[in-house]
């Protein structure tokens, strides 16, 4: 305690880190207070209906995202996520389009460029995902105090407002604050929902007769075991030697490496995106056979298995898919062939493996290597709140024990206490850890 206090003054000795986490404090709040603020023209008693919608399904993962936005029918009901589609897209458009390939080699420019395009590309996301949460308003018999078509053209322009006002909150946290701030925005939307469920599944355990106690214990000791496995999984990385012919510092020139250096390969470079895109695709069955109005006994069946989140057939299928979209989307995050120029261009080399192709083919073995347990422990990370749910604990608790939820809480925790340690270890005061350090690079959102 002594020493948390000690570094909690350290902390707040330094002005620009103090100042950065106060500004980040109060741009959360407004995000918070924000998601709390109704659409205009619905009364807000009428909302019972969709609030109850939003305890499962995609509905229940959308929620849980905006921090109870998405339920309550705020101005920031769609939250952050049309932002994170726009940047999914951008990625995956860089593989194909020379144009953007173009500019994610133009450095700063080419960033600024690349953000701007984000940016358009939300707004049009938002206004082709807006009518859709109007329209399941509208389906849910909220009361309005407006006209319907007035309604619909003021709810249009305020929720493209309110994502856009989301994302200006992310970057101011990212340009002047600390940590990530659009994977911030994303974590306290998520952190929101944590104190009401854990004190609705401890009310319920105590009110159980014999045994509640011992529970509720057990339950809390499988979620830090979790939390530890979370946090080995976002900073597991291996470690690939490499030596250089030569080393410039101090404005000489040495031969060989002064110190041995490594490429610090991540065992989940993926990291939450493939399981947001198994889930993506987990819901497109559903949804088919739900507006086509098929009867059949077959596509009831379907139906029934990839809505069943505790059933067999859903997390034998989810699990596949996050394990196969873990390979493709480390394909796209890590460029073997870039990383064995950059080497080969700098005097770089790995013992025993020659520069150039040999270096690249190597790279992609080790990484393929890797990926397959980073996969399948993602994987299983992904589907223990169906565990956690089989195992008695309530629907919104059992949602920390994995999933995409933990592993951002995670990544992002680990990224802003990552930054906090190198203020505080550049003003030559002790780091946030007695022994050791944060390693790593913690998961991103996007």
């Amino acid at each position: 305690m002594k020493r948390f206090i000690e570094t909690i003054q350290n902390i707040w000795k330094i002005e620009e880190l103090r100042e950065k986490i106060l500004l980040t404090l109060g741009l959360l709040l407004v995000y918070r207070l924000g998601s709390n603020v109704v659409l205009p023209g619905i009364d807000p008693e009428s909302l019972t209906n969709l609030q109850s919608q939003a305890d499962g399904g995609i509905i229940g993962l959308l929620n849980a995202f905006t921090g109870g936005a998405f339920a309550n029918a705020s101005i920031m009901a769609l939250g952050i996520m049309p932002y994170i589609s726009a940047s999914i897209v951008i990625q995956l458009l860089g593989m194909a389009v020379p144009t953007i390939q173009k500019m994610q080699k133009e450095g700063e420019s080419g960033r600024r460029k690349i953000n701007q395009i984000t940016r358009f590309l939300t707004i049009a996301i938002t206004f082709a995902q807006a009518p859709g949460y109007i329209a399941n308003l509208m389906s849910q018999n909220v009361a309005l105090t407006i006209s319907p078509s007035v309604f619909w053209v003021t709810s249009m322009v305020v929720l493209t407002a309110g994502t856009i006002f989301a994302m200006w909150l992310g970057e101011r946290i990212t340009d002047k604050g600390i940590g990530n701030g659009i994977s911030l925005l994303i974590m306290v939307g998520i952190i929101a929902s944590l104190p009401q469920a854990f004190l609705q599944e401890m009310a319920s355990k105590f009110e159980r007769q014999g045994g509640g106690l011992v529970l509720f214990v057990v339950e809390i000791a499988a979620l830090y075991i979790v939390i530890l496995l979370a946090v080995a999984l976002v900073q597991a990385v291996r470690r690939v030697p490499v030596q250089y012919a030569k080393r410039t510092a101090g404005g000489r020139t040495y031969a060989g490496s002064m110190a041995r250096q490594y490429i610090p390969l991540k065992v989940n470079a993926a990291g939450v995106m493939p399981i947001i895109f198994a889930q993506a695709i987990m819901f497109i069955p559903v949804t088919i056979l739900t507006y086509s109005g098929l009867e059949s006994e077959s596509a009831n069946i379907i139906a029934t298995a990839f809505s069943d989140i505790q059933g067999f057939w859903y997390n034998f299928v989810f699990a596949v898919l996050i394990i196969l979209f873990t390979y493709f989307y480390t394909a796209i995050q890590v460029n073997t062939n870039q990383m064995a120029e950059d080497l080969k261009r700098n005097g770089g080399f790995i013992p025993g493996i020659k520069p150039g192709k040999t270096t690249a083919e190597f790279l992609d073995t080790v990484l393929s290597r890797i990926t397959l347990p980073g996969s399948i422990f993602l994987a299983i990370l992904a589907i223990l709140p169906a565990f956690a749910m089989i195992a008695g604990v309530n629907t919104q608790f059992a949602y920390f024990y994995g999933g995409t939820s933990l592993l951002i809480m995670v990544g992002v925790v680990l990224d802003t206490l990552q930054q906090i340690e190198s203020y505080l270890l550049n003003r030559h005061y002790d780091g946030l850890m007695k022994s050791g350090k944060l390693k790593g690079r913690a998961i991103s959102a996007i």
